[in-house]
């Protein structure tokens, strides 16, 4: 390379991701804490003229963080699916672009919010309680609790984007019946094509009963649904014809049946958590489990940590990508490592032909077409 860049990462994204770019001549700078670093660190570092800027969703990304890099600044590579940390209209101002680490975290979000239902279901959590308090005293056909059982029921998965089909086909293996909502676009091939296997798995005495899957209105959705799993990107008012922001709210988590769960894997703000407190308080709904949060860490004065509600409501560390290969494999078709330097390496080493629009990983590819 005729060039050393210098790059700046606000977390450290993996030892493997980061010694790929440094055995490309990289000089690369990697902060060496695990809580986010203070802005004015960021400003300070991007100001010294570094060229690339790794992120996460922690690390708000605006017309500051642009204007200290002016003229030096090439890219900034967020290490994460989302990107509301990122403001869109500044980076184009500054014709920066921002890539992002989508698809190779869609399995392993969507099996964690199932197994996240699953253990809100089927009470997991007091179970164990129980058992490591020693109040397990004897055994009882109904008592203390019972749970409820996943396969053969019902479930609402609103939004059916990458994450939310994966959802889906995971339901499809526990015999579950599918209804989709999505406020923006709605895959009738793919409902057509589980349709199918729900048949052939029917007809080859797979199953006792033949599963289905249909497309219906948001309020049909929560109405009917034993369980709610929520896979929407978040959309604040003025941003959409179709907003997500507090999507559930007292008003729709109303129209959930009293037996119902509700389960977030998407973004915290998609959610009021003081209605899902009072929800669970007043037993609008029978269980909670959230992976996501309006304020991360998760406050200590959160309603949704409650003792009261604590057998009811599962709250998770924005865990559902946590796993070895989805977060650290160097793979750009793995990992969100390998795709985070991956996007890096593709602006400052102008792959496509320098062609910033034909950069598979560039998000705001609007700012730099003819």
């Amino acid at each position: 390379m005729s060039k050393k860049f210098r790059v700046f990462a606000t977390c450290d994204v993996g030892e493997a991701a980061i010694e790929l770019l440094r055995k490309r001549g990289y000089e690369v700078e990697v902060y060496p804490h695990p809580e986010a670093p203070a802005k004015r660190l960021i400003i300070e570092k991007v100001k010294s003229g570094i060229d690339g800027l790794i992120t996460t969703l922690r690390d708000p990304i605006d017309a500051e963080i642009f204007e200290a890099g002016k003229g030096t600044l090439k890219v900034v590579a967020q290490d994460a699916v989302g990107f509301d940390n990122i403001n869109r209209a500044d980076a184009n101002r500054y014709k920066v672009p921002f890539t992002h680490t989508a698809d190779v975290l869609t399995e392993a979000t969507a099996e964690f919010a199932f197994f996240m239902m699953g253990m809100l279901a089927r009470k997991m959590w007091p179970a164990e309680h129980l058992t490591r308090e020693n109040r397990w005293g004897y055994w009882h056909p109904y008592l203390p609790f019972l749970g409820d059982e996943v396969t053969g029921k019902t479930v609402a998965v609103i939004g059916t984007g990458r994450i939310g089909l994966a959802f889906i086909k995971k339901c499809s293996g526990f015999d579950m019946n599918v209804l989709c909502y999505d406020p923006a676009y709605e895959n009738h091939a793919f409902v057509k094509a589980m349709q199918e296997i729900n048949d052939l798995r029917h007809a080859g005495g797979l199953t006792k009963e033949k599963a289905w899957i249909k497309y219906v209105p948001f309020e049909q959705a929560l109405g009917d649904a034993d369980f709610v799993s929520v896979h929407v990107p978040l959309l604040r008012p003025g941003e959409s014809a179709t907003p997500t922001y507090h999507l559930f709210n007292e008003k729709t988590l109303r129209m959930m049946k009293p037996t119902a769960y509700l389960v977030n894997s998407s973004r915290g703000p998609v959610v009021d958590e003081d209605a899902v407190a009072k929800a669970l308080r007043e037993n609008w709904i029978a269980g909670a489990a959230l992976d996501v949060y309006a304020k991360e860490p998760l406050p200590m004065d959160s309603p949704l940590l409650d003792p009261a509600i604590a057998d009811r409501c599962r709250v998770m560390p924005h865990f559902a990508s946590a796993a070895r290969i989805t977060r650290l494999s160097t793979d750009p078709d793995k990992g969100m490592a390998g795709r985070c330097v991956q996007g890096l390496i593709d602006v400052l080493e102008k792959n496509y032909d320098g062609d910033i629009t034909k950069m598979p990983y560039v998000v705001n590819k609007e700012a730099f077409g003819k």
